[in-house]
C-alpha cells in the first residue's frame, strides 16, 4: 500500500509517498510560496532532484503540480496516481468533536470549518489540501489525523481551564495540545525501544524545536501536554513566550497603549528566545554562538529554556507519580548536546545520570543514559509523516 501524506501550510505544501510494505519514503517534496509571486515545487526521489518553478494561486495548483512529479518519466515513483491509495492529511484543530484520526467525509470537512477560528493559520490550509486532492484524485479515500489528538486523550483535570465552565460549553475553550502526531510517534516508539510496559510505561517527550512542547503519557496515552488553546501556552520557544501571567497582557496594553491583539502578535512573534536575548535570534544556534561570545542577554534566554523545560519535566513526573523513560525530539531536542546535557543535570534527584560519550550524537535513535540510570534517557527523531501514514493505512486497509 502507498500512502501520500500532504501537510498543508497556509502558503506551503509538504508531502511524503510512503510505500507501507516497509515503510520506505519513495518520494518527498515540498511547494513553497502558494499564492505568492515566486512560486516553486522541490521534489526529490531516488537520489535526484527536480525544481518546477511555475505559478501556485493556490494549493488546488501545487496539487496537480505534485501529481505531475510523482508520475514524471524521469523524477517520477508511479506510473499512475491510482496506484496511491489513500491520502493522509495532518489537520490541526477538529475542536472537541473530533480527536481520533478520521476517514474525510462532508461532516468532517465541515467541522474543520467550523474550527477555523481555533487554528486561523492552519486550519483552512488543511481544508483546501484535502479539496485540492479530492478533486485530483475522485474515489481516492482522504484521512484527518487531527494534531491535537494526542492532547484530547488528557483528563478533565488537565485540559479544563479554572475559569467560568460556560465559556468551555460555549466555546469549546479548553487546553488542547499540540505537536500531536509527533508525540503520538516518539511516545509509542520509546516503549519499544526502552523496553517499556506498552500499557503502563511512564514516558515524557521532550519536543524542543522553535515551537516546543512536552507531553507526558502513559501506555502511550496522553496524561498532559504543555501547549493549551493555542501553541502560546507552555515553554520558551524561539519566539513565544510560552506562560506568563494573562495580567502581563493587560499592564502592556496599558503602558503602551495597544490592544490585545497587539501584544498577543508580540506574545506570539517578538517574545521567547528571540525577546529574552534583546532581539539577537529566534534560532537557537545564533543565541548559542551569542553566548559563547559572552552575551548576557544571549546566555541568560538560554538558562531559561533550559530551566523551564527541566520544570516540566519535573510536573509531569509528580503528574504520573514516576517516570520511565524521557526522549528528546525535534530540532533541538535530536541535535543540541549541551542543552540536553543540561536539562539532566536537574534531573539527579530522578537518579538521572547521562552518558557524555552517547550523548554526542544528532539527529539518530540512542540511548544517552548510563546503564545505571534509574530513568532510561533518550534521542528519538520524530516522523510526523509515518505516525500519519501509520493512522491513514489503520482506517482505510
Amino acid at each position: 500500500m502507498k500512502i501520500l501524506v500532504i501537510n498543508c501550510g497556509s502558503s506551503s505544501l509538504k508531502y511524503q509517498l510512503i510505500d507501507m510494505e516497509n515503510e520506505s519514503v519513495m518520494a518527498k517534496g515540498l511547494c513553497e510560496r502558494i499564492g505568492i509571486e515566486g512560486s516553486k515545487l522541490t521534489h526529490k526521489a531516488n537520489g535526484k532532484e527536480m525544481v518546477v518553478e511555475q505559478a501556485m494561486p493556490a494549493h488546488t495548483e501545487a496539487i496537480k503540480l505534485v501529481m505531475q512529479a510523482l508520475v514524471d518519466p524521469e523524477y517520477g515513483v508511479i506510473k499512475d496516481t491510482k496506484e496511491i491509495s489513500a491520502v493522509g492529511h495532518r489537520v490541526l484543530h477538529g475542536g472537541k468533536v473530533y480527536s481520533d484520526s478520521i476517514v474525510v467525509d462532508e461532516d468532517v470537512k465541515r467541522v474543520i470549518r467550523e474550527c477555523f477560528d481555533l487554528g486561523p493559520l492552519h486550519n483552512p490550509a488543511n481544508l483546501m489540501g484535502i479539496e485540492a486532492c479530492e478533486a485530483a484524485m475522485p474515489g481516492t479515500p482522504n484521512v484527518a489525523v487531527w494534531d491535537t489528538g494526542f492532547g484530547m486523550k488528557m483528563p478533565e483535570k488537565a485540559y479544563l481551564y479554572a475559569i467560568p465552565y460556560e465559556y468551555y460549553d460555549k466555546y469549546s475553550i479548553r487546553r488542547y495540545g499540540f505537536h500531536g502526531t509527533s508525540h503520538l510517534f516518539v511516545s509509542g516508539e520509546v516503549l519499544k525501544f526502552a523496553e517499556l510496559d506498552p500499557e503502563k510505561g511512564k514516558v515524557i517527550v521532550c519536543h524542543l524545536g522553535n515551537g516546543a512542547s512536552i507531553s507526558a503519557s502513559i501506555g502511550g496515552k496522553c496524561v498532559d501536554t504543555s501547549m493549551g488553546l493555542t501553541p502560546l501556552e507552555g515553554l520558551i520557544m524561539g519566539t513565544r513566550s510560552g506562560d506568563v501571567d494573562p495580567a502581563v497582557v493587560q499592564f502592556i496594553c496599558n503602558k503602551e497603549g495597544k490592544d490585545v491583539n497587539e501584544v498577543l502578535n508580540i506574545l506570539n512573534k517578538k517574545s521567547g528566545i528571540l525577546g529574552m536575548s534583546d532581539g539577537i535570534s529566534s534560532d537557537f544556534r545564533d543565541v548559542g554562538k551569542a553566548a559563547e561570545e559572552g552575551n548576557h542577554h544571549a546566555q541568560v534566554a538560554l538558562d531559561a529554556f533550559i530551566y523551564r523545560v527541566a520544570k516540566y519535566i519535573g510536573a509531569y513526573t509528580a503528574a504520573m507519580n514516576g517516570v520511565d523513560a524521557i526522549a528528546f525530539t525535534a530540532g533541538v531536542g535530536e541535535n543540541d548536546i549541551e542543552s540536553r546535557k543540561k536539562i539532566c543535570e536537574y534531573l539527579g534527584y530522578l537518579g538521572v545520570e547521562i552518558d557524555d560519550e552517547a550523548n554526542n550524537c544528532r539527529g539518530k535513535v540512542q540511548m544517552i543514559s548510563t546503564p545505571n540510570s534509574k530513568v532510561k534517557v533518550m534521542v528519538y527523531p520524530t516522523n510526523e509523516e509515518l505516525a500519519i501514514a501509520r493512522e491513514t493505512e489503520r482506517l482505510v486497509k
